[in-house]
């Protein structure tokens, strides 16, 4: 039984989180572990209006805030304790992380 752990990593800072992916990666070079990607993600746009006044009735706005979301995803085939480390790090305020963990089974195992 082997264990894939998808790591979901996002920012608006592209230097930020391209420098832990590269640590990540570096790590698990070290360790011999068997890792898919980076895969980039094409990067997001959100736009979110700002009021000028908490009153529901007046229609005055500052310009929209604009800003970019950067996507990385890297997948640890086996290696447990490398992922269950990767996943428990600290990591900056400006860099969110998703850890998903799937069971495989071998060929010819019921479930």
């Amino acid at each position: 039984m082997t264990f894939v752990t998808r790591l979901t990593l996002q920012s608006g800072d592209r230097a930020a989180l391209d420098g832990i992916v590269d640590d990540i990666k570096a790590n698990a070079e070290r360790k011999g572990a068997a890792l898919k990607g980076p895969h980039s993600h094409p990067p997001e746009t959100f736009s979110v209006p700002q009021r000028c006044r908490l009153h529901a009735d007046d229609d005055r706005h500052f310009s929209s805030w604009e800003y970019t979301v950067f996507t990385r995803e890297l997948e640890i085939h086996g290696h447990d304790s490398l992922a269950r480390n990767i996943a428990s790090q600290s990591f900056p305020d400006s860099v969110h992380i998703e850890a998903e963990v799937e069971q495989i089974h071998g060929a010819g195992r019921g479930n």
